[in-house]
């Protein structure tokens, strides 16, 4: 009688031990990119959340707290109109600082192999990788909503939890596949600063965080109906405010076609080891 130990660690030559997922391996490389971010959790967490916190109440000061905003025929005070921007701002500008950081760092001290070596697929190293800048993105909305929950004036409790979570973590995906392929295309940090600094945070302060798009002229009304960070903010105050810039059934079809875009993307170039391989 053979073994079975014997014959599962010595497969025929060709035949995969592992035939399915590597839900090891999938595990152990979320893992690792968790507590890469949460051992500096007060700089990766805490700090952004700060820094949101900033956002609302200097706005709030400098515009008045009893000013009133209208969205859709709704009349909101201003705070609870830009509370939750600012807690998915937070969100998806983290989700993209952490996947930008993952190949990036590997490719400049020359330990990408620990990436492409193991026997990972690649979805397997998306889902990971992907899967812990949205965790990261999670963990810094919580934290600014729970400090929101406390600040006097401002009233953040969701109405439509469904919008609250889908346009979170879509928006969240988004930016997790967006900095993976940043960090794919990225040679130094100035690069995925530039990406950074030009594209995501013009695109997410131009998203209507801090004013409903009916008060632009029609042409940058238009405008803004073609930037995606849009569609992330308006569906998530939805979730909160119960009401929203653009028909929010159109924004969660458009958010799921974008990312599955994306992971599309970030798969054929993973696969292909395009700049990642000498």
């Amino acid at each position: 009688m053979s073994d079975p130990v014997k014959a599962w660690v010595r497969s025929d030559p060709g035949v995969p031990i592992i035939r399915n997922v590597n839900w090891g391996g999938l595990r152990t490389l979320y893992t690792k990119e968790v507590r890469r971010f949460f051992k500096v959790q007060l700089q990766t967490v805490w700090a952004p959340a700060l820094t949101t916190l900033l956002f609302l109440a200097i706005f709030t000061v400098a515009l008045g707290a009893r000013r009133e905003v209208s969205l859709a025929g709704a009349s909101l005070a201003f705070a609870d109109f830009v509370a939750p921007g600012l807690i998915v701002m937070g969100m998806i500008q983290n989700s993209f600082a952490n996947s930008s950081f993952s190949l990036l760092v590997g490719k400049i001290q020359g330990t990408i192999v620990d990436y492409l070596m193991p026997p990972l697929s690649t979805m397997e190293l998306i889902t990971a990788m992907v899967g812990a800048a949205v965790t990261r993105a999670v963990l810094v909305g919580f934290a600014v909503w729970g400090a929101m929950l406390l600040w006097p004036g401002v009233h953040v409790w969701p109405q439509h939890v469904w919008a609250v979570i889908w346009f979170g973590l879509m928006g969240s995906a988004m930016l997790g596949f967006l900095g993976l392929l940043t960090s794919i295309w990225a040679e130094k940090f100035d690069h995925a600063a530039a990406v950074s600094n030009f594209i995501v945070m013009p695109l997410s302060l131009l998203s209507g965080t801090f004013y409903s798009i009916e008060q632009l002229a029609p042409g940058f009304q238009t405008v803004s109906h073609f930037n995606p960070f849009f569609y992330v903010i308006s569906g998530f105050r939805y979730g909160f405010v119960g009401a929203a810039d653009s028909p929010v059934l159109f924004g969660a079809g458009l958010l799921l076609a974008i990312n599955l875009a994306l992971l599309a993307l970030c798969y054929a170039l993973l696969r292909s080891g395009w700049r990642l391989r000498a």
